[in-house]
């Protein structure tokens, strides 16, 4: 798969700029919010058997209106302080724009994690936990990093040791998120940022009058999708959307990808990649399709760029044939892509608000590690016997005694993934009625990117305002 270069802190900054002059906010607060805070780059030794590695690696703060700021880590070949900050940036507006209380930033180590072993990888990300604990760059009221590109819960646990042998206290597991579930992790993190995806096209999809100028029926069901990357957010968006009644008609990654006009499965799709090492050769009625972006320009109803930026630009943007496009990774389609995409009637969800599922569940996570209580712990039980006593005067009213199953479904109290769940849902729903809302009321202005930066930029703006520093 082969992607041109990409600008993509230009591209952040247009996008900013862009709604940025639909506002009468002042020029000095716009330049205040625009402008990342602080970098930290660093090259450091790590003994790889018996040499040693200078591996370089950044951690970006781009905003403090709200402390503690928050972003994730990511390891990547390609990984630059342009990148890092550019995704900070995002990360900036997109906690804004979910009233999640955290500013923005972003880290990467420039590495490939495929060449190492995993204790050379423990090595590494211990190391840059070390240097980032040196600066005062992590904590859990200063920086708290999570899982991005290449990174998972593994890392993350390393990172919580590390700081945590520096710094003992309390409140010392919450300098981080994405951690296993055993060690003050939230269930339902893995698949946040997915299953907002889903959350964000089901509500986009729900508003008949929007759908019917795209030309479709209200409603996610029946949808036919095509998801490029098939990754953490990849995967579980197109499994929690084939759950729920959509189409998987394509799958896109680096190796190449498939397509069937009549769907795929994809949990088959998956356990076929861990067998062979690929998606091509899946069979069960797909073609394969060698070069994996042009997978991009087949047709179907949505499509879910969920890997890097810039996969969607001038060069093929009149050639996509979706109706709705679901940015599920940052900064898949640059500026110029996305004017020829608006201009030719296609709905673009910006990605500060599709993706932004994951960041939502980690603000749950870090609550969990500062309050020390598991989610539904203290009102689970308390719940359930109301509904049940509820129940037991229905039964008794009506004469009618419900199955055992359909007692449980009744009465079934929250455990921390149903918690967690409806709070992403919620967030999701509200956000998109901000970014809807804005879009309606102003003028000469035509997509939703432009609104929700527009959300973002005002909330920001206000903090400034708030905090005093600009008297």
């Amino acid at each position: 798969m082969s992607v041109e270069h990409f600008d993509f802190i230009g591209a952040v900054d247009t996008y900013f700029d862009q709604a940025a002059a639909h506002t009468k906010i002042n020029k000095g607060i716009l330049e205040q919010i625009k402008a990342c805070n602080s970098v930290y780059y660093m090259k450091f030794p790590v003994k790889i058997g018996n040499d040693y590695k200078v591996v370089e690696a950044y951690r970006a703060q781009h905003s403090h209106h709200r402390m503690p700021t928050k972003g994730g880590i990511r390891y990547s070949e390609h990984a630059s302080q342009e990148e890092v900050m550019a995704l900070a940036a995002l990360m900036t507006y997109k906690c804004a724009l979910v009233d999640v209380p955290f500013g923005g930033a972003k880290g990467g180590i420039k590495i490939n994690p495929r060449n190492f072993t995993e204790g050379q990888l423990q090595r590494v990300t211990r190391r840059y936990a070390f240097e980032l604990a040196k600066k005062n760059f992590i904590g859990p009221g200063i920086d708290v990093p999570a899982p991005d590109m290449g990174t998972g819960a593994r890392e993350m646990s390393w990172i919580m040791d590390t700081y945590v042998s520096f710094n003992p206290g309390e409140n010392a597991i919450g300098c981080v998120t994405g951690k296993p579930v055993t060690q003050g992790g939230v269930r339902g993190r893995t698949e946040a940022t997915g299953r907002g995806v889903y959350y964000g096209l089901k509500e986009i999809c729900s508003y008949e009058k929007d759908m019917k100028e795209l030309g479709l029926e209200p409603g996610l069901e029946g949808k036919k999708v095509i998801v490029q990357g098939f990754g953490n957010v990849g995967y579980y968006a197109a499994e929690i959307i084939h759950d729920n009644g959509g189409i998987i008609v394509g799958v896109a990654e680096y190796e190449g990808a498939i397509y069937n006009p009549e769907g795929l499965d994809p949990r088959a799709v998956l356990k076929h990649r861990k067998e062979t090492g690929s998606i091509l050769n899946y069979g069960n009625g797909a073609k394969d399709i060698k070069d994996s972006l042009s997978c991009l320009e087949q047709p179907c109803d949505i499509l879910i760029p969920a890997a890097i930026e810039g996969v969607i630009t001038k060069k093929n943007a009149s050639k996509i044939k979706a109706k709705i496009i679901g940015e599920a990774a940052n900064g898949p389609v640059s500026p110029e892509g996305a004017k020829i995409l608006t201009k030719r009637g296609i709905m673009v969800v910006p990605d500060m608000y599709l993706n932004a599922g994951g960041v939502t569940v980690s603000y749950f996570e870090w609550l969990k590690n500062l309050s020390h209580v598991r989610f539904g712990r203290m009102n689970k039980r308390f719940n359930q016997a109301s509904f049940q006593n509820i129940l037991g005067v229905v039964e008794d009213f009506t004469g009618r005694t419900l199955t055992d199953k359909e007692k449980e479904a009744v009465t079934h109290g929250g455990d921390e993934i149903d918690i967690v769940n409806s709070g992403l849902e919620e967030t999701m729903i509200g956000a998109y009625a901000q970014i809807r809302e804005q879009l309606k009321r102003a003028r000469n202005v035509h997509d939703l990117r432009t609104a929700a930066f527009m959300v973002s930029i005002k909330k920001v703006a206000s903090a400034y305002e708030n905090l005093g520093v600009f008297p």
